[in-house]
């Protein structure tokens, strides 16, 4: 698979090879107060698999392990770093020139979800992350 995207200005591009895994609509606190939105879909790739080809990303440190990319100009959330997983990189899936090619396959911490947020996808739902299941 090869994918690209970047930000709303332009300044920072990136591209991801390899195949991409844990593609979700997250629902946590956290991701809806820096996107403004009600919830983020994120997809993973390998570091190794993931380079930018223009511009770096401002790093938020959002929690003890966490880091967050966003475009220094335009504000665009870009990634998700969490130290417990070094070889991974979550990329923010709207972000992708093509969003439509990596769907969410489920919704995480939907215990935080808003409630006038209703899901009728199907999708399989976990009340934190899809590790600690349902």
């Amino acid at each position: 698979m090869n994918l690209q995207g970047g930000c709303f200005c332009g300044a920072v591009r990136y591209e991801v090879t390899g195949e991409v895994f844990n593609s979700t609509l997250c629902h946590c606190t956290d991701c809806r107060k820096v996107s403004g939105a009600p919830a983020v879909a994120w997809f993973s790739a390998r570091r190794a698999d993931f380079r930018y080809t223009r511009g770096e990303p401002l790093r938020l440190a959002s929690s003890p392990q966490v880091l967050r990319g966003f475009c220094r100009e335009c504000g665009t959330t870009l990634s998700f770093e969490d130290a417990r997983w070094p070889e991974e990189l979550d990329i923010a899936t709207a972000s992708l020139d093509d969003p439509q090619q990596v769907p969410p396959r489920d919704h995480t911490f939907v215990r935080s979800r808003l409630a006038w947020m209703d899901l009728h996808d199907g999708l399989p739902e976990y009340p934190t992350t899809r590790s600690a299941g349902q």
